[in-house]
């Protein structure tokens, strides 16, 4: 590693070579999607992201003979102290030409880490777990869909060479939704659709904000007990929306109503890479106007349920079930006769959350891709 140098991203011109750096990493892979770089940058800007409201950063790159060979990122959130466990750090943004490259690379994430009082390392963490949060580790050959990573499978021996062991794993489960319901779970549905107790209903754009809150304190119920769970702030949340709302359409975000009360929620949005595979993650001069026309009447061949879930006094309860499989099946139904879709993904799903294993798994679908969080104790 002596002749790898480390230095702190700290102009505008080091941002750009850090944003960029993916391209070189990954020109030869033709299942690797060039996200947006503006999207990228906004992601590790302060004055934009709110996350840096509750949390502090820095950016690393490795260069060798002076090219750049590798880039990672450190980071404290604060809200993870809490909610999480006190002393752990994370690093993310990975991405490296070699091993040695790696190593020096975590070497450096983990001694910033320690240098801000931190006991214990997560990796890799994009750079919050509501970003791109996991390395992938099985689903190679299939590009990802929006919001989710992509990474060369070396990555892996790279990083458990630097000492880290599994923390979790997320899956994502895929499902042709061309398929109607098996006969248990289409019964099922049928039977909520009678029930005057249940109302499955479309989210109103036009009170985009006041839907918004709604689902999301749904989320804050539904998903406090998981691992890894950390609350969006209200900066955060209204930031999501900002960022969301062009890629929501109302037939494919669905709130469930029991007695009036909301009790469950799913969001379902076009797999936008497919609208940005050509773009070259570049918006000027032509590829805005591209994405606008694309995002108007979206035709993708996929779809992605980036988020559901069942308010805490029903999990557990037939109601749950019942309740999650009406939204699925509202929303397929839309996705296939109106957009014409043909396949949905369903995730990220925590290996150990057995009741939305349960609700992947029942219609048949299948775990495509799964990313893996390590840790490290410090």
């Amino acid at each position: 590693m002596s002749d790898i140098i480390i230095r702190l991203v700290s102009s505008k011109h080091d941002r750009k070579a850090f944003v960029d750096f993916a391209w070189q990493v990954y020109k030869d892979d033709p299942a690797w999607i060039p996200p947006l770089k503006a999207e990228v940058h906004a992601l590790l800007d302060p004055g934009k992201n709110p996350w840096f409201g509750h949390g502090r950063a820095a950016l690393f790159l490795a260069t060798r003979d002076g090219g750049i060979v590798g880039r990672i990122s450190a980071q404290v959130d604060d809200l993870v102290q809490v909610h999480m466990e006190p002393g752990l750090g994370q690093w993310g943004l990975f991405e490296a030409l070699d091993g040695a490259a790696a190593a020096a690379l975590i070497a450096h994430a983990e001694q910033w880490l320690r240098d801000q009082h931190m006991t214990k390392a997560l990796g890799p963490i994009s750079i919050s777990i509501w970003d791109e949060p996991g390395l992938l580790v099985d689903g190679f050959d299939q590009p990802p869909m929006v919001m989710m990573g992509h990474h060369l499978p070396a990555y892996r021996g790279w990083i458990e060479a630097a000492g880290y062991t599994k923390a979790k794993d997320l899956y994502t489960y895929e499902l042709d939704i061309r398929i109607d319901m098996v006969p248990v779970i289409d019964r099922l549905i049928k039977a909520g659709e009678k029930n005057p107790r249940i109302r499955i209903r479309e989210v109103d754009k036009a009170k985009f904000a006041s839907e918004a809150a709604i689902i999301m304190g749904l989320l804050n119920d539904a998903w406090s007990d998981n691992w890894g769970y950390v609350p969006l702030t209200e900066a955060e949340i209204a930031y999501a929306g900002k960022k969301l709302k062009p890629i929501i359409y109302e037939d494919l975000v669905r709130i469930a109503e029991v007695d009036g009360e909301p009790a469950a929620f799913m969001i379902t949005i076009p797999d936008v890479n497919e609208m940005i595979a050509d773009l070259d993650g570049r918006l000027f001069p032509f590829g805005w106007a591209k994405l606008l026309w694309r995002l108007r009447k979206p035709r993708t061949r996929r779809v992605r349920v980036p988020l559901m879930g069942v308010t805490k006094k029903y999990q557990g309860s037939r109601i749950a079930g019942q309740l999650a499989f009406m939204l699925i099946e509202f929303t397929r139904r839309a996705c296939v006769e109106k957009y014409g879709v043909h396949t949905g993904e369903f995730g990220w799903v925590l290996e150990d959350n057995q009741g939305m294993m349960s609700i992947a798994q029942l219609p048949g679908a299948n775990i495509n891709h799964t990313y893996r969080i390590y840790q490290r104790s410090l």
